[in-house]
């Protein structure tokens, strides 16, 4: 018999610890250590390959200097420490789409440590940005594997986290705004769909209130969506919460996650370090970097988006809009454009407007949303002979509320100057109407 849980009382007994391993392929021309082209999307299966990626004896690889570069400049941008000395390390794994049995990898040296990414006033910690290879791609397809090595060896950055996240949707903020940095740099298409990023989190399950880590957790494969991730955790959670409840500790595992069904599946045993055998590449000196050449790497960044959001921010824009903005680069470089000339243009107001456009007008320029802006906006101003006119026929059309307001009744001239604007029926000034009509009033 199956056992029944409540789910709200498992949600108050336990809480989910979970960090991410994300994986990011560099647009670079070539592979990470040969000159096969990079690009494998849409290409002819195993046309892109030569003996260096595809571990065929004697072949040696020599890094690609541009990856290596892009790398520290991720890593400069998600405020970690940059390492001057890296090294590249085998790590050792049998898997088909492996052609040499052994990954090459950034373990023991990698280009950055010790960072963080602030998440709505949170610093989420990152233990670690290091570049490494990618596999190939096996593909299954009426009951045989087969394997597409284009993939192997394309330049692949792997931020790994700790396991800071609270909530799924912490976790998703997070990722979105990891995706913008790639974005912004240029380092990355980071196409999810594509593949060019990957997202893995990694989910244990533990009572509340307690501190230790749980002495297992569970990795979920290669999820391409930012709402499957938290699809993911939220089933993995209560997954674990379920086996912890009836005394069992959850398999140390790689899962599947299935985005029909919501559920995740069982892949394999999970390794731990010491199963992947690491060592020092012996074909690959290692690699020294002086202050001068990673401050030349890194003087070329453009602004990130969270520093986009706080310039937005100290402009008085309002948050929902300068987030907006910052999530839509294009219509964000056309806004800086015209703020800084455009003189008497309402910084916030304009913002708030872009953020509202229907996404069908989106592809319009900003100039053109402007203009939208201004003619929504502005409001005519009627010269003082027209008001002087328009404000004694008002009155001569509503006597009573001409008596009321000479009674007292303040919000009488509100009456009097909502049918001056019926008259008029267009948008205008009205400082300037409602002090004629207490011009007049008045005598």
């Amino acid at each position: 018999m199956t056992a029944v849980f409540d789910v709200k009382k498992l949600k108050e007994k336990y809480e989910l610890v979970l960090g991410f391993e994300v994986h990011v392929e560099l647009r670079t021309q070539s592979k990470m250590f040969c000159e096969c082209p990079a690009w494998h999307f849409e290409v002819e299966p195993n046309t892109n390959v030569c003996p260096v990626c595809l571990g065929l004896p004697g072949a040696l690889p020599v890094p690609n200097k541009q990856a290596l570069e892009w790398t520290i400049l991720l890593a400069s941008a998600l405020n970690c420490k940059i390492n001057k000395y890296q090294q590249f390390d085998r790590k050792h794994y049998f898997y088909p789409d492996l052609p040499k049995g052994y990954q090459i990898t950034q373990f023991y040296f990698p280009a950055g440590e010790h960072g963080y990414l602030e998440i709505d006033g949170e610093k989420i910690r990152i233990r670690r940005v290091h570049l490494e290879e990618d596999t190939g791609k096996l593909i299954h397809k009426d009951g045989v594997s087969m394997v597409n090595f284009n993939r192997s060896g394309v330049p692949l950055i792997e931020i790994v986290t700790e396991p800071d996240f609270k909530t799924p949707e912490q976790a998703k903020a997070f990722l979105k705004m990891l995706h913008l940095i790639v974005r912004y740099l240029g380092i990355s298409d980071a196409d999810l769909e594509k593949g060019s990023m990957r997202l893995e989190p990694n989910i244990s399950v533990r009572l509340k209130g307690e501190t230790k880590l749980p002495d297992y957790k569970v990795e979920v494969k290669n999820i391409n969506s930012f709402n499957f991730a938290v699809k993911a955790i939220e089933y993995e959670f209560i997954r674990q919460a379920k086996l912890l409840e009836q005394g069992i500790t959850p398999e140390q595992e790689t899962r599947g996650f299935d985005p029909a069904s919501g559920k995740t599946r069982a892949q394999r045993r999970k390794e731990v370090a010491t199963d992947y055998r690491y060592l020092p590449d012996p074909d690959i000196p290692p690699i020294k970097f002086t202050d001068e050449e990673i401050s030349k790497i890194i003087a070329d960044r453009p602004e990130l988006p969270y520093e986009r959001l706080v310039r937005y921010l100290n402009m008085r824009i309002r948050k929902d809009a300068a987030m907006f903005l910052i999530f839509n680069k294009q219509i964000a470089d056309g806004f800086d454009k015209l703020i800084s000339k455009e003189k008497g243009l309402d910084a916030n107001k304009f913002a708030v407007f872009l953020s509202n456009v229907p996404e069908t007008k989106r592809n319009k320029s900003v100039e053109e949303l402007l203009a939208e802006f201004k003619a929504k906006t502005q409001k005519d101003t009627l010269d003082k002979a027209t008001v002087t006119k328009l404000v004694a026929e008002v009155m001569a059309e509503n006597p009573k509320a001409v008596d009321d307001y000479k009674k007292g009744k303040q919000n009488a001239i509100q009456f009097l100057l909502g049918q001056f604007m019926r008259k008029i029926r267009r948008r205008v000034e009205v400082g300037p109407i409602v002090e004629e009509f207490r011009k007049q009033l008045s005598k």
